[in-house]
């Protein structure tokens, strides 16, 4: 290929993922018509795309949507910080709803990493995680983004399905993490009991944008010794109510 229509093809790449941007659902013949592109080409640069993780497509011929490598791109870029302005007062909110630390995730890969965080009140209590990076299936936080993708995406992040082992807790064989992820699916939220850390639980659930995929997690993080079925019932509805405002409160005006 000439450097010409090698520079076409990486301008072309671009322009499609403003479009995807932009559209949020994107089929083969409105790609190319937006591109003036042949439906091959275009075609072409979707499934290109979507094998890395930019684009999505949950069924055969339908329609492309922003993947989590764009939603991730963006954050990293600009969103990261922004959503972390926005989420801080319903972070500290629901610090003072439930007296425990509250956390916001994003997901980095195969990785949850903490991006904000406010302690709780109680004398015993989790202390500040920004920064930390965990493996996403060892968290509460990590479970509800990771259970927001799609099959494929699911499978592309964990070919050959290998799953790190943090504690005698953490979820090892991929069937398992299948029946929890399903779980996730039904019930909007997710549990962690000292699968990440020794000492450490937190109930969590998933920030989605308008397309459905996962933009961040929203988790209430306390001592394990804590979080008995009693207190997950309490802390279950202010989390996602807590989880609902913060999606509006993200979402495009």
């Amino acid at each position: 290929m000439s450097n010409s229509n090698r520079l076409s093809s990486v301008d072309n790449a671009l322009r499609l993922l403003v479009l995807l941007g932009e559209r949020r659902a994107l089929r083969v013949a409105d790609a190319a018509d937006g591109l003036g592109v042949a439906r091959s080409t275009a075609h072409r640069l979707l499934s290109s795309l979507r094998e890395h993780g930019f684009a999505l497509q949950d069924r055969a011929n339908g329609a492309y949507r922003p993947g989590p490598v764009l939603t991730e791109v963006g954050l990293a870029a600009v969103g990261g910080i922004d959503i972390r302005r926005v989420a801080r007062p319903v972070l500290e909110e629901l610090r003072d709803q439930t007296g425990e630390t509250v956390s916001l995730s994003l997901l980095e890969g195969r990785n949850v990493r903490f991006v904000d965080c406010v302690e709780g009140t109680r004398s015993v209590r989790v202390g500040d995680r920004t920064g930390l990076a965990l493996p996403a299936h060892c968290t509460a936080g990590g479970k509800v983004l990771l259970a927001a993708l799609s099959p494929a995406e699911l499978t592309r992040r964990y070919a050959g399905h290998e799953l790190t082992v943090r504690t005698e807790s953490s979820i090892g064989a991929w069937d398992e993490l299948e029946r929890e992820l399903a779980a996730v699916r039904r019930e909007n939220y997710a549990i962690n009991r000292e699968e990440g850390e020794h000492g450490i639980s937190a109930v969590a659930t998933a920030v989605r944008d308008p397309a459905g995929a996962p933009l961040a997690a929203l988790a209430v993080v306390v001592p394990a010794g804590r979080l008995d079925e009693d207190v997950v019932r309490e802390l279950l509805p202010t989390v996602l109510a807590s989880g609902t405002r913060l999606r509006e409160l993200t979402q495009p005006h």
